[in-house]
């Protein structure tokens, strides 16, 4: 496949996947709107719709709750109840003043969406008008950072812990497995919660009955807590500091920083933050023996012994110190993440035991989480490298097509079909420099 045949298939994969007001990842098996989808959608979308790329935005925050989180999923109510779990009925959100109040989950995922506002600004040619669409979103990207560190900061480090693994975007990560094990197992949950997603995907490829089953007792202990965040620690089964979901938090204040700057308002506050969360980063989440960072459990202290491509992420922060630059860098080259070839960064060591080259997060290539890894190795000036995996992420979506994440050993794609973020964020590695 051609360059410009991959544009083409791309462009079409996004214009399929619009949604009145949204881009959805993917038609078959995600038919609602999801957060973090929107924000790296939004990227590339920028260079094909802009217009459409805000409209993701403004349709997302328009469903912000009243303390300032942004809902991972924000809920189609002409899609019926039966076709995604767990949807709306399950998730039983309160009635906020945003759109379709009662129509989103209660938890978060990773705030990416500053990088992306400032991202369209950036590409859009009236900028008078990308700078309303600024102001519009500021105030309310700054409440969702501000919901983060204050609601969330349950260890009380200056960090933010996730209450669900799907909050990291990273569902089934080897890197909750020692969390997840003090979560009781009740496989009945499945006979009265049925399991939508293995209905039309593979069940092989995707996260285990087991899996599934503690992930519905944690969304319902949040729930049946109202939703509360006080006393998370006396009463929550899952809290963990995740190094990528605060890494991408410290990158999101970075971006905020660079919209104040085009506002009028105070950039220090931001980069103060930044600064603060990637010392804190250091100091808590990394570990010198692996060279690389690792999820802590808030309820035992202990670092997950994991190596996940979420230890990697922290290479998008401008300010990490240079001896943890160069460690990271070290294992992404490493034949655990294989820096430098073919096929980008898979998700777990290849060289991991239980490393499993089909099940969603516990082998598989992901592109948004080496497009977070290609801007940190461009951010400190390592080319070569940021030119191979850019080469590599390429590489396999002109092969394989704009699937939802890809085998890490021959490449070939897997999961949904037309995947709108590998579609977007295919557009945007084109337009950049090699």
């Amino acid at each position: 496949m051609t360059e410009e045949e991959l544009r083409q298939q791309a462009v079409e994969v996004l214009d399929a996947n619009w949604e009145r007001d949204h881009t959805v990842p993917s038609r078959a098996l995600y038919p609602h709107q999801w957060s973090w989808d929107s924000a790296f959608v939004a990227v590339g979308m920028a260079l094909h719709r802009p217009e459409r790329a805000w409209r993701d935005l403004r349709s997302l925050f328009a469903a912000q709750w009243y303390d300032g989180r942004v809902p991972h999923i924000v809920f189609d109510p002409d899609v019926s109840e039966r076709d995604y779990f767990p949807g709306p009925a399950f998730w039983d959100a309160p009635a906020s003043p945003g759109r379709l109040g009662g129509l989103t989950t209660g938890i978060v995922q990773p705030p990416v969406h500053p990088v992306a506002a400032r991202d369209i600004y950036l590409r859009c040619l009236d900028r008078d008008a990308a700078r309303r669409e600024l102001e519009w979103l500021y105030p309310r990207l700054v409440k969702q950072q501000t919901y983060l560190f204050e609601g969330r900061d349950v260890a009380g480090d200056g960090l933010a812990s996730i209450v669900h693994p799907w909050e990291s975007g990273l569902d089934n990560s080897p890197a909750w497995d020692s969390a997840l094990a003090a979560v009781p197992v009740d496989l009945s949950l499945l006979r009265s919660h049925r399991r939508q997603d293995t209905q039309v995907s593979v069940h092989s490829h995707r996260p285990t009955d087991t899996d599934y089953a503690r992930y519905i007792t944690i969304a319902a202990s949040y729930r049946d807590g109202g939703y509360l965040d006080e006393g998370l620690l006396e009463h929550h089964p899952f809290l963990v500091e995740c190094p990528a979901f605060n890494s991408i938090l410290a990158l999101a204040e970075l971006a905020l920083a660079d919209i104040a700057e085009v506002i009028g308002a105070d950039a220090a506050p931001h980069r103060d933050r930044a600064e603060h969360v990637t010392k804190v980063l250091v100091d808590r989440l990394y570990d010198a023996r692996t060279g690389m960072f690792h999820a802590r459990d808030v309820r035992t202290g202990q670092l997950s012994a994991a190596r996940c491509v979420s230890g990697l992420i922290p290479l998008v922060l401008p300010g990490l110190p240079g001896a943890q630059r160069s460690s990271l860098l070290d294992m992404a080259r490493s034949a655990a993440f294989g820096l430098g070839g073919e096929v980008p960064l898979p998700s777990y060591d290849r060289t991991a035991p239980d490393f499993d080259r089909l099940r969603y997060w516990r082998g598989p290539v992901w592109i948004n989480v080496n497009w977070l890894i290609w801007q940190g190795l461009r951010a400190h000036g390592h080319d070569r490298e940021a030119a191979d995996l850019r080469a590599a992420m390429l590489g396999v979506i002109r092969r394989g097509g704009c699937h939802e994440y890809f085998d890490p050993v021959d490449g070939a794609g897997i999961g949904a079909a037309s995947f709108s973020w590998t579609a977007a964020l295919a557009l945007d590695l084109m337009a950049a420099t090699p």
